[in-house]
């Protein structure tokens, strides 16, 4: 039979509407979160100002990293829905991947300048306008709110950490308005800063987790979304094939599977029987969440040209 070569372009093309959909959808949700974020950065500049409120103030200068963040994220997201060319023969999908790496170090930064301010606001307090706060904190709340929720259901990692962004945004406002209508009635001006801690540890602990996330997949490690043990389980159910190995698998963004396989036929297989296998194969695949698929086919007579196969 010889080695036979199939690599499959032309069985994922009627996802391609669905997915050019969800990418669509993924840029305009971090458009909206991009301009309710530097819209509301602007106010809190003034808020802050008028409220003598360094919470507002220092929360205004983070905004503004944020709309930063988003700003990159959205234009990492527009690269990423180009097609492949001569430069990038997977495409641009990666660059979302990219997007998220840099707000990920953004969010890193923006953690440790909140504790710096946090800490000595421990030692000093400081007095401000709780009436003031409580208008801004509100508002805070129902902007931010609103794009976590365009957000919330996104599946790529890109948008998974812009949300964290928005949640650190939304749960900096609910501790401001806290404080605020606390120091309404009683004078403790250190609750702002002490909930600013616990905000800034439980966003780091996210921001931890998708950073190793977004470092595994460019490592090239196994999807988390796919068993490769049950895949070449699966595969060996399949009629005439007596052995899969060399397989590799792994991901472009966290959403787009990669696999390539050898996978080993009886002999006198016909090529008309190998390309029903492959089919075959191609369905059990896609059902396991792999979308870019390579099959190698070969007989127990013939050497695999690989030194590890």
């Amino acid at each position: 039979m010889g080695n036979y070569h199939d690599h499959d372009d032309t069985h994922h093309h009627p996802h391609h509407g669905h997915e050019g959909h969800h990418h669509h959808h993924t840029t305009g949700n971090i458009k909206v979160a991009f301009w309710l974020n530097l819209t509301f950065c602007i106010l809190e500049f003034a808020g802050g100002l008028f409220t003598n409120s360094v919470a507002i103030l220092s929360d205004a200068l983070h905004d503004l990293g944020d709309s930063f963040s988003l700003g990159l994220a959205w234009y990492f997201q527009k690269i990423s829905q180009r097609k492949r060319d001569k430069l990038f023969s997977y495409g641009y999908k990666r660059f979302s991947l990219l997007g998220a790496l840099i707000n990920s170090m953004i969010l890193l930064i923006g953690s440790v300048f909140i504790v710096r301010e946090a800490i000595p606001r421990i030692l000093h307090p400081e007095a401000s306008n709780a009436q003031g706060m409580i208008i801004f904190a509100l508002v805070g709340i129902a902007v931010n709110g609103v794009a976590v929720l365009r957000l919330k259901k996104g599946s790529s990692i890109n948008e998974r950490v812009i949300s964290l962004h928005l949640i650190e945004d939304v749960l900096g406002w609910v501790a401001v308005l806290i404080a605020a209508v606390v120091m309404l009635f009683v004078d403790i001006p250190v609750l702002d800063p002490l909930l600013s801690l616990l905000i800034t540890g439980y966003i780091l602990f996210n921001v931890v987790k998708n950073l190793k996330q977004s470092l595994t997949i460019l490592l090239q490690a196994v999807p988390m979304d796919v068993n490769a043990e049950e895949l070449k389980k699966q595969l060996l159910t399949i009629p005439h094939i007596l052995d899969v190995h060399d397989l590799h698998l792994w991901t472009l963004d966290g959403n787009y599977n990669i696999l390539s396989i050898h996978v080993v036929l009886e002999e006198h297989t016909s090529m008309d029987e190998a390309e029903n296998i492959k089919s075959q194969a191609r369905v059990i695949l896609e059902k396991l969440h792999v979308h870019h698929i390579t099959i190698e086919t070969e007989t127990p007579s013939q050497v695999c040209g690989l030194q590890h196969c």
